[in-house]
């Protein structure tokens, strides 16, 4: 019989050189490239401040070692940079897009003015699941849950538009707790709700307990911001004295819309996209070199120092809470539609 071994033997030298080529390639593709950034909300907030602290350490995880910008482009509670990641960038894995998690939820209920299909965004990772916080004023006097709920003024609160924590979380607050809250949309982020509130025009905030922490600062040490409720399953261990959204809740379709709207609102709040069609094996760099950089040294101290809480969640992760969102049963989207219109 003829032996096949050369002829073998060349078939497997072709093939492991078609794929030594082929990874080469893809490792030079980020060689002297730039990598945009598109945030969501304005400069001085909570996902400029995580963006800007990832983007200085994540080049050096990147094969070709690329750099990355940040562009905020703010709007409709950052459903303008998601719809512009989705249908304006170019799906070749040099623009990521970084927007609020609720407008995906937002979408599952049909709101007007979103032209993406989260389903199809394909997912990078998230550097926290975020701690979902309520922050009053000194100046509006209310000191506790118990005493708001035993109130009748109401709190004016700044937000920035549906589908953000800051418009979605006082929603549900009057819906499901009745507590008394005004609510003013329209700001392009929460650096300019900090500015509002400062001046006395608004009196509360909806925000991260993440992001109270590292871009409140003065507000938090002075007193002058109180925080008395969190979003999150259990209290959380930097602030045992503040109570959970889930221990006022009395009815059980009250904690179908708190797990929906607020717990799985915290693990999809901050996530990494690139535009639908971007080339898997560039979405497998920025997935490794995402998940390398958030257990990097250097970006963990630089994090510290900006008071940044990191809890990554990866990119399939991400997906698996998308999906599920968009499986919730149709009595339920109703009347988180009736809740969050």
């Amino acid at each position: 019989m003829p032996k096949r071994y050369p002829k073998l033997f060349l078939i497997a030298a072709l093939s492991l050189s078609w794929l030594v080529k082929s990874a080469t390639a893809q490792d030079s593709f980020y060689k002297g490239k730039t990598v945009r950034i598109v945030v969501g909300g304005s400069a001085g907030g909570g996902y400029d401040t995580y963006t800007r602290t990832i983007a200085r350490h994540l080049g050096k995880h990147i094969p070709g070692n690329p750099a990355f910008v940040v562009e905020n482009m703010t709007g409709a509670g950052s459903i303008i940079a998601a719809n512009h990641v989705y249908k304006v960038a170019r799906s070749d894995g040099l623009t990521i897009g970084h927007f609020v998690g609720g407008i995906i939820l937002q979408q599952a209920l049909g709101k007007v003015g979103i032209e993406f299909d989260a389903r199809k965004f394909i997912y990078l990772g998230a550097p926290a699941q975020d701690t979902t916080a309520v922050g009053v004023t000194k100046a509006s006097g209310v000191t506790s849950m118990e005493q708001w709920l035993s109130t009748k003024t109401p709190v004016k609160f700044g937000g920035i538009g549906p589908g953000t924590a800051t418009d979605d979380l006082p929603k549900i607050l009057r819906a499901v707790l009745g507590l008394p809250i005004q609510l003013v949309t329209g700001y392009k982020g929460t650096a300019d709700i900090r500015l509002a509130v400062n001046s006395g025009e608004m009196q509360g905030l909806v925000n991260s307990w993440e992001s109270f922490k590292s871009t409140w600062v003065r507000e938090i040490e002075s007193g002058d911001i109180n925080v008395i409720l969190v979003g999150i399953p259990q209290r959380h261990p930097e602030i045992p004295n503040v109570p959970t959204i889930g221990e006022f809740a009395k009815t059980e379709e009250a904690k179908k819309i708190i797990q929906v709207a607020v717990y799985d609102y915290g693990s999809t709040a901050r996530p990494y996209v690139f535009p639908p069609n971007t080339p898997p094996e560039r979405v497998e760099i920025l997935r490794k070199g995402l998940a390398a950089a958030l257990k990097d040294p250097e970006l963990l101290a630089d994090a510290q120092r900006a008071r940044l809480d990191l809890a990554p969640m990866s990119g399939e992760d991400l997906e698996k809470t998308v999906a599920r969102t968009f499986a919730l049963e149709k009595p339920l989207v109703e009347k988180l539609k009736t809740i969050l219109k």
